[in-house]
C-alpha cells in the first residue's frame, strides 16, 4: 500500500483546475501537501451509504421477526460486498486520482453498481438470493479493474502492482459468478473462500511495488465514512421512534420511547467521540502491515456501527409491542454491536498509540459492561449502555491527568 519513499507527483494545480479531459494516470505522492477528500469521493460515499442503510433496515426487520441467525448472516455477507468495494476504490483513489473525464466516468459507473447492490439487498435477506447483489458488485469491481489497467499503462514503476490488481479483481469476479450456481448448502463455505481470495489480492499485488497512498487522505476518507454511517444510525433510530409513536400502543410506551431516544443519542455521540479522539494518520505512516490491519479491521467498525442503528430500531419495535422477540434479544440487538464497535476502535485506534495499560483497559472493560447489560430487565439495557459509553468518553479525558499525577507522586519521579 504505502511506499515510504517520496515519489514526486508533478502535476500543476492550475492546470488541474483548468480541466484536461485525459491525464496520464501516474502515482501521486504519499506526502503531497493539503491532500483532502474530493467532492466526487463524497458523492461516492453517499451512494454506498444507501446500500448500508438498506442492509441495516433489512437486519432490523429480520431481528424483529425473530429471524436472527439468517438475518445476521445475510447482513455480514452483504456488508462485505459493500465495504470491500468501497475500500478498494478508496485506496486506489488515494494513489491514482487523476480527476479527468475517464476517471470520473469510471467512478460514476461504480456508483451505479452500488445502487444495483442496494436494490438487491432485500432479496438477499428475504430469499437468500444474491444474484442482484453479485451483479452490482461485478459492475463496481470491473470498473475498478479498468482503472488499474489505466494505471498499468501510465505508471512504469507500479505496472506490475496494477496488473496484479486488475488480474486479481477479474479472477475473483469470475469466482463470484461460479458461486451463484452452487447449492445453498455450500454457498456459505464458498463465500468464505471467496472472501479469503479477495483479501489476498492487495497483499499479493503490493508485494511487487507499494502504492503511494496518502496517510492523511486515507484517515480522512475512513473518518468521513464513519460519520456517514453514524448518521444513518441516528436516522434509523429517529425513523423507528417516529413509527413507534404512530403505533397502537405508543401512548403506553411513550415514556420508554423517550428514554430510548435519549439513550440512543448518548450512545451514538460517544461512538463518534471515541473514534475521532485518536488520529489515525500517524499510525498509518508506519509499515504496510499496520495499514492492512487498520484498513481490513474497519469492516468491524463500519458493520457494527450500522448494526447499532438496526438494533435501536429493534428496541423501539419491542417497546411498542411490534417485535416477536424477548427482552434479552431486544437489548442484545444494541449491546452486542456497541461492544463490537468499542473493541474494534480499541484495537485499531487506541492500542497503536500505546497510551498505557490503565488507559487502554477502559475499552474492553466497558465493552464487557455493555454486554452484561444485556441480561438486565427491560428497558435498562440501552440506558446502561449509554451510561457506560459516556463514562468511557469522560474517563478517556480524565485518566491521562490522573495517570500523570499518580506517576509524579511516585518515589524517584517528577
Amino acid at each position: 500500500m504505502h511506499d515510504r519513499t517520496d515519489i514526486t507527483y508533478n502535476q500543476d494545480v492550475s492546470n488541474r483546475a483548468a480541466g484536461s479531459w485525459l491525464r496520464p494516470m501516474v502515482a501521486r505522492s504519499g506526502t503531497e501537501p493539503h491532500r483532502a477528500a474530493t467532492p466526487l469521493e463524497l458523492l461516492f460515499d453517499l451512494c454506498f451509504v444507501v446500500a448500508v442503510a438498506l442492509a441495516g433496515m433489512s437486519l432490523h426487520h429480520a431481528v424483529s421477526e425473530d429471524h436472527i441467525g439468517d438475518g445476521t448472516v445475510s447482513y455480514l455477507l452483504v456488508f462485505f460486498a459493500i465495504w470491500w468495494a468501497w475500500m478498494n476504490f478508496t485506496w486506489f483513489a488515494s494513489a491514482y486520482d487523476t480527476d479527468d473525464v475517464p476517471y470520473r466516468v469510471a467512478t460514476l459507473v461504480q456508483m451505479a453498481g452500488v445502487l444495483v447492490v442496494a436494490a438487491g439487498v432485500p432479496r438477499a435477506f428475504d430469499d437468500r438470493d444474491f444474484v442482484v447483489v453479485t451483479l452490482g458488485y461485478g459492475i463496481i469491481r470491473l470498473a475498478l479493474a479498468g482503472l488499474w489497467l489505466r494505471a498499468a499503462h501510465s505508471d512504469d514503476a507500479g505496472r506490475t502492482t496494477a496488473l496484479r490488481f486488475a488480474v486479481g479483481i477479474t479472477t475473483c469476479w469470475a469466482g463470484w459468478i461460479v458461486l451463484l450456481v452452487l447449492s445453498e448448502s455450500v454457498y456459505l463455505l464458498g463465500f468464505l473462500l471467496m472472501v479469503a481470495a479477495e483479501l489476498s489480492v492487495p497483499v499479493w499485488a503490493e508485494r511487487a511495488h507499494a502504492t503511494t497512498w496518502h496517510p492523511r487522505h486515507i484517515a480522512e476518507r475512513y473518518g468521513l465514512f464513519t460519520i456517514i454511517v453514524l448518521g444513518e444510525t441516528i436516522l434509523a433510530a429517529t425513523a423507528a421512534v417516529q413509527a413507534g409513536l404512530d403505533a397502537e400502543h405508543a401512548y403506553a410506551a411513550s415514556d420508554g420511547l423517550t428514554a430510548l431516544a435519549v439513550s440512543a443519542l448518548f450512545v451514538v455521540f460517544s461512538m463518534w467521540w471515541l473514534y475521532f479522539d485518536h488520529p489515525a494518520h500517524r499510525f498509518l505512516s508506519g509499515t504496510n502491515r499496520n495499514a492492512f490491519l487498520w484498513g481490513y479491521g474497519h469492516y468491524l467498525i463500519f458493520s457494527s456501527a450500522a448494526a447499532v442503528g438496526a438494533g435501536l430500531a429493534v428496541a423501539v419495535d419491542y417497546a411498542t409491542h411490534r417485535a416477536h422477540i424477548g427482552s434479552g434479544i431486544a437489548g442484545g440487538a444494541v449491546t452486542v454491536p456497541v461492544a463490537v464497535y468499542l473493541l474494534s476502535v480499541w484495537l485499531l485506534h487506541v492500542r497503536p498509540h500505546r497510551r498505557g495499560t490503565r488507559y487502554d483497559a477502559g475499552f474492553p472493560v466497558t465493552a464487557g459492561a455493555v454486554l452484561a447489560a444485556t441480561a438486565t430487565p427491560w428497558p435498562f439495557a440501552l440506558p446502561l449502555t449509554a451510561v457506560a459509553t459516556t463514562a468511557l468518553v469522560v474517563a478517556c479525558h480524565i485518566s491521562p491527568q490522573w495517570i500523570n499525577h499518580y506517576e509524579q507522586q511516585q518515589p524517584g519521579r517528577g
